[in-house]
């Protein structure tokens, strides 16, 4: 199928029948996610992947019973940095040297500049720049979610922080953004499974500035 097929294929999948996804097509939606772009390059957002049965049903108590956390073959969830700090970016900025092989002038003087301002940014408005990056990373994984035939549902409506004290995120210095169950569907208990999928029309969504 090509890329527009796929994206007419998927839709939020409500109830899920509890198959494995394959190991092999598991890995390539988190590559996606991986090499999403994220602001400055500095990849704010890890991907928490949850198989256990246990700990799915004690965030499904806390995402609104919603049956696909625990239905799912694999949670992911999407946590963000909580807050910027001198460590996080140098962190990056060398792993980018040591990968090239070399420094650049230009690029040196952006991590001094990021330096400067990042750290002293207030918490949570530092997170909620993060979170954004994550969402970049969610749509890249429900893309490759759609390529390989996996249903996937983008997931707000959950307690951030019973999600984040489930998971130990404090620890990690991360807060949990987005989840992403992904699965197969089970088309015969799920409303939406064969309901059309409905977008405004293009001129009412794309506006050419010309």
């Amino acid at each position: 199928m090509s890329i527009i097929e796929s994206l007419n294929w998927r839709y939020a999948t409500k109830k899920m029948n509890k198959q494995i996804v394959p190991q092999a097509k598991v890995d390539i939606i988190l590559e996606a996610a991986r090499l999403a772009p994220t602001s400055s390059g500095l990849q704010q957002f890890e991907v928490l992947v949850v198989t256990n049965q246990e700990i799915k049903n004690k965030i499904q108590t806390v995402a609104w019973n919603q049956s696909t956390v625990s239905e799912c073959s694999h949670l992911l969830v999407f946590a963000a940095w909580d807050h910027y700090t001198v460590d996080r970016i140098n962190g990056m900025f060398d792993l980018v040297n040591d990968e090239r092989g070399f420094r650049n002038a230009g690029w040196e003087a952006y991590r001094q500049k990021l330096l400067a301002e990042y750290p002293q940014k207030n918490p949570e408005d530092s997170f909620q720049h993060a979170a954004r990056q994550s969402y970049i990373g969610l749509s890249m994984a429900m893309v490759a979610c759609a390529e390989e035939k996996v249903d996937s549902v983008p997931m707000e409506g959950f307690d951030p922080k019973a999600v984040d004290e489930i998971l130990n995120l404090k620890a990690r210095g991360l807060r949990s953004a987005v989840m992403l169950p992904i699965g197969y569907r089970e088309a015969s208990g799920d409303w939406l499974a064969n309901l059309k999928k409905v977008r405004r029309p293009k001129e009412q969504f794309i506006i050419e500035v010309k």
